[in-house]
C-alpha cells in the first residue's frame, strides 16, 4: 500500500487523538520505505531506516500509533519491553530473541494469506474425502461374483452413489452426520521446553529437538461440520509451499518489519552516556550494548534461517520521567535521529477519545449491549462527566492517559453488563446514559481517596 504522509496521518487519526507531531514522524518513515525500495540496488542498501524515539508519559498513544500503522502497512509487527531483556550471561532474554519474535509474526502472516490463496482448493479436496469417508467400501457384491453383471457396471454404480453423495453434501444436507477420521498432531516443542528458553537455543539443536518428537495420531467420530474443518486445515498444509513461506517471511522481516521497543528509559542510566558501568546499573548497560548492534544492523541467525535487521524499522518509547534520551549510550541514541514528544491527554481530549474514533469505548458499549438487544444511548452530558472524571483522577492519582477512560467507563456499565438480558426480558431495550447516572456510578470511589486508588 503505497499512501502518502499526507494519508498515512489521516488513516491514523480515525483512532488517535491529538499528537501530530508523532504521526507526521512515523509516516514519514513510512513513506521513506517505500522510496528505498524504487532506488537502484546499490543505493537502496545504502539508505537506512530512520528510527524513532517517542517521549511521553503512559496512555497517550505511543503503542496505538505503533501498531496501527503496522496493521496500515500489512508489516510483521511485535512489540517487545526493553525491561524484559538481560545482558548475555543474565538470567533472562536476550535481545536477539525480539528479531526470531518478528520472524514468526512474519511467518505467521504469510502462512495465512499463502492458505488463503489456496483456500478453494482445499476445500474441494475436504469434500472430496468426506464423500470416500461416507461412501462404503468397494467389494463385489454376489451378482459380480456368479458373473451376472460386469465389474465396470458395479463401478459405474459406486460412481452414481458418489455423485449423489456429492450433491446432498454441497446442499448441506449431511452437515449433522457423524464420520470417523485420522486427526495427527505434532508436540510444539517450544511449549515442551518453554522452561528450558527453546528460543535462546542454538536452531539447528531446535530443529532437532521438533524432529525427534513424535507425531500423535487418533481417530474419531465428529459430524460432518466439524470434518470439513478439520480436513480443510490438513489439505492446506499439504498445498502450502514451505520454502515459500520461509523465504518470504525473512524477506518482509528484512525490509517491512517494524519493532516497538517500549519502556527503553527503563535501561537508560547516566552512567551508559558517560561510557561508565558500576554498581546496580551494568545489567542495563549491558542491554544497551547487547541492543545496539541489532539496531546498527547485524545477521541473526533462528531456526528458519538468517535475518539481517539493518532494515527493520526499530520505534523506542518511554516516559523519561527519571532518565532522559541523553541518558542512553551516545551510539544507541545516535541510532534513534527522529526523536519527538508526546502531550499528555487534557479533557477535551478525552471527550474527543470518547467520540471521535471509529474503536471509540461509547461504540463499543452500545454494540456489545446491542447484542442483548439493549439499544444504548450517551448524553452529551454524560461524555462530558467521564472525561471531567478521568482528568480528575489523572490529576488526583498517577497519570495513566487514555487508560483511565477505560477503567471509568466499565465502572459506569458494570452494572448495566449484568442486568442486561433480564431488562430486555422484561421488556425494557433502551437505556439512555446521563451526567447523574455516570456521577451515581463513579461519584463514590473517587471520593474514598484509598479505594479509588484501588479501583480507578
Amino acid at each position: 500500500m503505497n499512501l502518502t504522509p499526507r494519508e498515512i496521518v489521516a488513516q491514523l487519526d480515525h483512532y488517535i487523538i491529538g499528537q501530530a507531531e508523532a504521526k507526521r514522524a512515523v509516516a514519514v518513515a513510512i513513506r521513506n520505505r517505500w522510496r528505498r525500495r524504487q532506488l537502484e540496488p546499490e543505493m537502496a542498501r545504502e539508505v537506512y531506516p530512520k528510527n524513532i524515539v517517542m517521549v511521553g508519559p503512559t496512555g497517550v498513544g505511543k503503542t496505538e500509533i505503533a501498531r496501527r500503522l503496522a496493521k496500515l502497512t500489512d508489516a510483521p509487527f511485535i512489540k517487545v519491553e526493553a525491561s524484559k531483556f538481560t545482558e548475555v550471561g543474565y538470567h533472562g532474554r536476550d535481545v536477539e530473541s525480539m528479531i526470531r519474535d518478528l520472524l514468526d509474526q512474519a511467518m505467521s502472516m504469510v502462512r495465512a494469506q499463502q492458505a488463503e490463496q489456496v483456500k478453494e482448493k482445499a476445500r474441494e479436496a475436504a469434500n472430496e474425502r468426506l464423500v470416500d469417508l461416507m461412501l462404503p467400501a468397494p467389494s463385489y457384491d454376489s451378482t459380480v461374483r456368479q458373473g451376472m453383471i460386469e465389474p465396470d457396471q458395479s463401478e459405474e454404480r459406486r460412481q452414481r452413489a458418489r455423485d449423489r453423495l456429492r450433491t446432498s453434501l454441497d446442499a448441506g444436507q449431511l452437515e449433522e452426520r457423524e464420520v470417523e477420521i485420522s486427526i495427527t498432531q505434532k508436540p510444539q516443542a517450544s511449549a515442551m521446553f518453554a522452561n528450558m528458553g527453546l528460543d535462546q537455543m542454538d536452531p539447528e539443536m531446535a530443529n532437532m529437538f521438533e524432529r525427534l518428537l513424535p507425531e500423535k495420531t487418533q481417530r474419531r467420530r465428529v459430524k460432518v461440520s466439524e470434518a470439513r474443518q478439520i480436513l480443510i486445515e490438513q489439505e492446506t498444509e499439504k498445498l502450502l509451499e514451505r520454502d515459500k513461506i520461509v523465504t518470504e517471511a525473512i524477506a518482509r522481516t528484512e525490509q517491512n518489519g517494524i519493532i516497538f521497543l517500549d519502556e527503553i528509559d527503563k535501561i537508560a542510566t547516566a552512567e551508559a552516556a558517560a561510557g561508565g558501568r558500576g554498581g546496580a546499573d551494568v545489567s542495563r548497560q549491558g542491554v544497551q550494548r547487547d541492543l545496539l548492534p541489532i539496531v546498527e544492523g547485524s545477521a541473526v541467525t533462528t531456526r528458519h534461517g538468517i535475518v539481517h535487521t539493518d532494515h527493520i524499522l526499530f520505534v523506542a518509547a518511554g516516559a523519561f520521567h527519571s532518565a532522559a534520551v541523553s541518558d542512553l549510550m551516545p551510539e544507541l541514541q545516535g541510532r534513534f535521529p527522529i526523536r519527538v514528544e508526546l502531550a499528555a491527554l487534557t479533557r477535551d481530549d478525552f471527550v474527543r477519545i470518547l467520540t471521535e474514533p471509529g474503536n471509540a469505548l461509547t461504540r463499543q458499549q452500545e454494540h456489545l449491549l446491542g447484542v442483548e438487544g439493549l439499544n444504548v444511548r450517551f448524553e452529551d452530558a454524560a461524555v462530558d462527566a467521564i472525561a471531567d472524571m478521568a482528568a480528575q483522577a489523572n490529576a488526583d492519582m498517577e497519570n495513566i492517559g487514555a487508560r483511565r477512560l477505560m477503567t471509568i467507563v466499565e465502572k459506569v456499565f458494570e452494572q448495566v453488563n449484568f442486568d442486561a438480558p433480564d431488562r430486555v426480558s422484561a421488556g425494557d431495550t433502551s437505556f439512555t446514559v446521563t451526567a447523574d447516572f455516570v456521577r451515581e456510578q463513579v461519584s463514590p470511589i473517587l471520593k474514598d481517596q484509598d479505594l479509588s486508588r484501588f479501583v480507578l
